[in-house]
């Protein structure tokens, strides 16, 4: 089964301190990365968090976040108030009161909608007492909340996919089929060109014969045709076998792809061969795009 590389997931445990709630969001990336976020005082955590984040979501970018938060019973610092954050939030709203026209005034009742602004924590001293196994737990359980939206997004790319090579199979199909129908039509009209050159004067037809097999040498795609379907026929296997990470090796198996469409494209030498090119290379960048969101 594949994954997408887009997704979120989180977690919550109750701990004797207080309530430890992750988060963790993910977008496409090459490699692992990541942003972790934590509450004051969880700072020292933070090298194994990303070991951690690292073991289960080897690809992708991961903004992940892990606050500390009360649960009645330790002592707080009382509410904190993000004031920087709380001035953007207010300068982009009214930027966006200009720029649309809108009606109404921004106030405080405005703001305290966004979660971000105002959040609880429990003070350092507390924090002090989380607990290692605790934080590896949350944070683990995020990432697997996390892993389980990518394998659900990765069905539906899947589909995607299988309906993208289906497409170019059908191109293909028809491009094999007038493939030996464009040959003789290209011998006869090499014939009647060499002929009007020639201008009335004897022609060496052995010659003649012997140019246009070597022309027609070149004009010959089925190799190509035969290198096709077997990476499409590689891409569905993969795709099928999916234990691992696998975004990398379908990358590969599109460049090849494109790399005999192209080949087949200049070497067609016919106009109904040269569209159905450009409906398979369009597919192509349907199939590259989504496949940069596969882990």
């Amino acid at each position: 089964m594949i994954r997408s590389m887009t997704a979120y997931g989180e977690a919550e445990l109750r701990t004797a301190v207080a309530l430890l709630r992750a988060e963790s969001r993910t977008v496409n990336h090459r490699h692992f990365s990541s942003s972790i976020k934590l509450s004051r005082g969880l700072d020292r955590f933070e090298p194994q968090i990303r070991e951690w984040l690292r073991a289960l979501l080897p690809r992708g970018h991961v903004n992940f976040t892990l606050r500390l938060e009360s649960t009645g019973d330790a002592d707080m610092t009382g509410p904190r108030i993000d004031e920087a954050r709380a001035r953007q939030y207010a300068n982009a709203l009214r930027r966006l009161k200009e720029t649309l026209g809108l009606a109404g005034e921004l106030d405080l009742a405005t703001l305290v909608r966004f979660s971000d602004i105002i959040t609880w924590e429990v003070d350092e001293d507390a924090a002090a007492l989380a607990d290692a196994a605790d934080v590896q737990a949350v944070v683990e359980a995020a990432a697997r909340a996390t892993i389980a939206m990518r394998e659900a997004e990765g069905v539906r790319l899947a589909a995607d996919l299988e309906e993208r090579l289906a497409s170019i199979e059908r191109s293909l199909a028809l491009v094999e089929a007038r493939a030996p129908e464009r040959l003789p039509i290209e011998r006869d009209r090499l014939r009647r060109v060499v002929r009007e050159l020639l201008d009335g004067i004897a022609l060496d037809e052995d010659r003649v014969a012997r140019e246009i097999a070597l022309q027609v040498e070149r004009w010959d795609i089925s190799e190509e045709t035969v290198r096709l379907r077997s990476h499409i026929a590689l891409f569905r296997q993969t795709l099928a076998d999916a234990s691992e990470p696998v975004g990398k090796r379908l990358g590969f198996l599109i460049q090849e792809m494109n790399r005999e469409i192209n080949t087949i494209g200049s070497k067609a030498n016919d106009a109904p061969i040269e569209h159905l090119v450009v409906a398979m290379k369009e597919e192509i960048e349907r199939l590259r795009e989504q496949a940069e969101n596969v882990e």
